[in-house]
């Protein structure tokens, strides 16, 4: 019987699952949502951690799952293992069925044997399971072991301790017992026994302090990698022999001119395995949001993406290649994750961009990493500084191996523990600015036993009003989101409400202002903010109490500012607008980044590699001011996730959607998934300006923009400065840029006649090169000045004049302006051989407060001591006699 393809095991799985009562759930982006303790989803459960905890409840109770997977950082990194590893990968597929307090061991066991035995036909005298034996106080899975005992005889029954049979997603959170599934390899491969699937039942949530607090309902998740089950079904040795991989080792041994054989530790066959793995990581990671930079998740993929693009130089692919295999993820890959499909345009510009930026980096970096190395060559050590590499790998992107091959060759070693600890410095700095690590303690309201809470929901009122009346207080916090009872006048804290008009900051709208009032007890709050207790709970509302008591359990009216709303409201729109607008123009790669929506102004950034122009700018304004004037009604409703997604709706980068979604549509334009509040025609945004356009990282540019009054404000002030230049420049507004073109250039003329009357003061008016700042060093002549006002291009023709009229020599210039020094070094062709300017300008800037290099024949350098100078100039001449050797 001809093998399963990969795509039709993984159909297979899901359809097994489907059939015993699971739903489908699409894979989650590789970009976990809302949880700042992952890099990066490592395994089918993450987007089910709040279900898992009682958090969040869905319409099922048993899931099934194929899940993007990337391990590549903490506990779970592959990274140096792939290449040499046969199954070892930075991204893969994590087959998975859940269970969320319906089912749990036997069912969860049976079905896996079921699976594994009866539909895909494994021989059942080759599969060896393991349980948990007993550890750190966590008892025997004896209930594992007996239903075991009715599919294997107990001699193919391992108990495992922590190491293999306890499972958690990360230091805190669900965890459990687990039981493996392990298939025994014929012939004589590198692994006779394989683990193709873990059941963990879970059982328990652990706690920062290490406590383990029994879940409200044990659950199921498991974990069967796609690529590993792959190659057991089509009888092969290693994963990359199976059809997931060969199609990118084909076309890699196309493009290269080596055929893949297989083998563990050929060069080329561990090069392309690294090649293969890596661009797969690199696509996924890049459709899901993720662009390359030296920050956090982007610091991830540069890295991943330039280890490729070393092996590629490795297999002789000197030129860009990387982009092209994205078309073979496409095909094979494509019908399975339609993101792929979509984002196809983006993701190989992205790809592309990156390998010019590394080939940059080489040309820019090699040179300096040789200067480096010829530095400690010639010393007895013979080692270059971790600090020194770090600084090449930080500064220039010279990636840590090319910097290990090149030393190699001129027998120079590195001190990898320095390099090491350097980049662990630089690690800390990133994780402090960014969210991850930072977990969510510090964010939450002491609120985990108030029953009342957990009842009342999150009850959000705020789409169709903004006044809610008659709306009990349930809780009460203070500054420190402690309990309270009451909040007095003058006050601080938070209130939660059975229900509110108030939006809570999300999708980047930024979160409604208004008041709560009780008129029976003259309570008059101000809300200046919206905060979150938990998921699924009611949101708080950041209240300053201007008079009287506020208690729980008062009844008040909550009322949202309504012209902030609206003003708010009309930026949210215009968003949606403007993003649809520049697909059309720029392209369907450009994909959101992030945005802000407030009152008086919105932000939007996106995916896009070069700065936007004008006539592009212009464009995207015309489009979007039509559609406002034609006063399209907005339509908002609700749908499946899943469908709304297939009808073509745009998702947010980063944001968590559940089972139903708000679908945010302007008919025949723009259709967003969004929880925002919006307009109810376009026309209601008024007028729309493009104010401010810039790039923000690699790969991602912002557009700043104001609507309604604010835009026209912006357009009358920007009127009026423009007549206030013509008044000055006495000129009709179309004889404006040739009036300043010629103010201009009369400006650069006066410049530069100002510049050579400084040199020839400079140069003496005239005096011959024996003047007395002309002194002999060794037999040769060193000419010295300290001049005024000199900029870099006057200081270099003075010193050119100054070398013509000594013949032979050495120059050293110096200029002071505004509190800083430029130094010029310059040394005749015949003496560079003995005496050079870029030798000579290191030892005398740092008399000054500077520093700086160059040539043999010319060198420049700042400082800021120019009450130095004088003193540096009268240093030269020893340290020119020093490098001579006669000082």
């Amino acid at each position: 019987m001809k093998a399963m393809t990969s795509n039709e095991i993984r159909a297979s799985f899901l359809r097994y699952f489907e059939e015993k009562g699971h739903r489908i759930v699409p894979s989650s982006p590789l970009v976990p949502a809302d949880d700042p303790t992952l890099l990066f989803t490592n395994a089918g459960m993450n987007q089910f951690k709040d279900v898992f905890l009682g958090r969040e409840k869905r319409d099922y109770t048993r899931a099934t799952t194929s899940q993007k997977v990337m391990r590549v950082s903490g506990k779970h990194n592959d990274l140096d293992n792939v290449g040499p590893s046969f199954r070892h990968h930075t991204f893969f597929e994590m087959l998975g069925n859940f269970s969320f307090g319906d089912y749990f061991k036997k069912d969860a066991i049976a079905y896996a044997w079921t699976l594994l035995t009866d539909v895909w036909k494994m021989p059942k005298d080759r599969l060896i399971v393991s349980i948990f034996k007993g550890e750190a106080g966590i008892p025997r899975d004896d209930e594992a072991y007996e239903i075991w005992r009715k599919y294997v005889p107990p001699d193919r029954i391992l108990e495992l301790g922590m190491d293999d049979n306890f499972w958690q997603m990360g230091d805190t959170g669900p965890c459990g017992r687990c039981s493996e599934i392990y298939f025994v390899r014929g012939g004589t491969g590198a692994d006779p026994e394989i683990e193709i699937w873990n059941n963990v039942f879970m059982e328990f949530e652990r706690s920062a302090d290490g406590t383990l607090t029994p879940l409200p309902k044990p659950s199921i998740d498991t974990g069967m990698g796609l690529e590993r089950v792959t190659s057991v079904l089509q009888n092969k040795q290693s994963n990359y022999d199976t059809d997931v991989f060969m199609p990118l080792l084909t076309r890699i041994g196309e493009m290269s001119g080596h055929a893949y054989r297989g083998t563990h530790d050929t060069p080329s066959d561990v090069s392309m395995r690294v090649v293969a793995d890596h661009i797969r990581a690199t696509t996924f990671l890049i459709g899901d949001g993720v662009i390359p930079s030296n920050e956090f998740r982007g610091y991830v993929l540069r890295k991943i993406m330039r280890r490729a693009m070393r092996h590629g130089k490795h297999l002789g692919l000197n030129e860009p290649f990387m982009h092209e295999l994205v078309a073979v993820l496409d095909r094979e890959m494509g019908d399975a994750y339609p993101e792929v499909r979509r984002n196809r345009e983006m993701i190989e510009k992205t790809i592309l961009a990156e390998e010019h930026r590394f080939e940059a980096v080489l040309v820019e970096g090699l040179p300096r990493l040789e200067a480096e190395l010829a530095k400690v060559a010639g010393t007895k050590s013979k080692v270059l500084s971790g600090e020194s590499a770090f600084r090449l790998y930080d500064t220039f992107g010279v990636p840590y191996e090319f910097i290990e091959d090149t030393a190699t060759t001129q027998g120079v070693t590195i001190d990898r523990e320095g390099y090491d600890r350097a980049m662990e410095v630089q690690r800390d700095k990133a994780r402090a600015g960014s969210a991850f690590g930072a977990g969510k303690k510090g964010e939450e309201f002491d609120a985990a036993a108030d029953e009342t809470l957990k009842g009342a929901g999150d009850q959000f009122e705020g789409y169709t009003t903004t006044r809610v009346t008659g709306v009990p207080v349930l809780a009460l916090f203070d500054d420190r989101r402690q309990p309270v009872d009451t909040l007095a006048a003058g006050t601080t804290g938070y209130a939660a409400l059975a229900k509110t008009p108030f939006y809570l900051e999300a999708g980047g709208q930024v979160s409604d202002t208004g008041r709560i009032v009780c008129e029976a007890t003259g309570v008059s709050a101000t809300v200046e903010g919206v905060a979150r207790i938990r998921p699924g709970l009611p949101r708080a509302h950041r209240v300053r109490v201007e008079s009287g008591t506020l208690r729980v359990r008062d009844i008040v009216n909550a009322e949202v500012d309504a012209d902030v709303r609206d003003a708010t409201r009309r930026n949210h729109t215009a968003t949606h607008l403007l993003h649809a607008a520049l697909r059309q123009v720029l392209g369907s790669h450009v994909k959101q980044k992030g945005s802000l929506v407030a009152p008086d102004r919105l932000r939007f950034d996106f995916v896009h590699m070069e700065p936007i122009t004008r006539e592009e700018i212009d464009r995207i304004e015309r489009i979007v001011n039509e559609q406002i004037t034609r006063n399209t009604p907005v339509t908002t409703d609700v749908r499946s996730t899943q469908e709304a997604i297939d009808a073509g709706a745009m998702a947010l980068f980063g944001e968590k959607y559940g089972d139903q979604v708000r679908v945010v549509s302007v008919p025949g334009f723009s259709m967003e998934l969004c929880g925002g509040t919006h307009v109810s025609a376009t026309g209601d945004i008024g007028f729309f300006v493009i104010v401010g356009e810039s790039g923000v990282a690699a790969g991602t540019r912002r557009i700043e923009a104001l609507t309604g009054a604010g835009a026209v404000a912006w357009a009358q002030h920007q009127r009026a400065t423009l007549a206030s230049v013509l008044d000055a420049l006495h000129a009709p507004d179309d004889q404006a840029v040739v009036a300043i073109e010629r103010l201009q250039s009369e400006t650069k003329r006066l410049s530069r006649e100002a510049t050579q009357l400084k040199t020839k003061v400079a140069m003496g008016g005239g005096a011959t090169a024996d003047s007395d700042d002309t002194i002999e060093v060794a037999g040769i002549k060193l000419a010295r000045r300290k001049v005024d006002d000199l900029d870099k291009d006057a200081l270099r023709g003075l010193a050119d004049s100054l070398k013509a009229k000594i013949k032979s020599g050495v120059v050293v210039l110096a200029s002071a302006s505004d509190g800083k020094v430029q130094i010029v070094v310059a040394v005749t062709p015949d003496l560079t051989n003995r005496v050079k300017a870029g030798q000579i300008v290191k030892e005398i800037a740092p008399i000054v407060g500077g520093g700086g290099g160059g040539r043999p024949d010319f060198a420049e350098a700042g400082g800021k001591q120019p009450e130095k100078i004088d003193e540096m100039l009268a240093a030269s001449e020893q340290v020119i006699a020093k490098i001579l050797g006669t000082a």
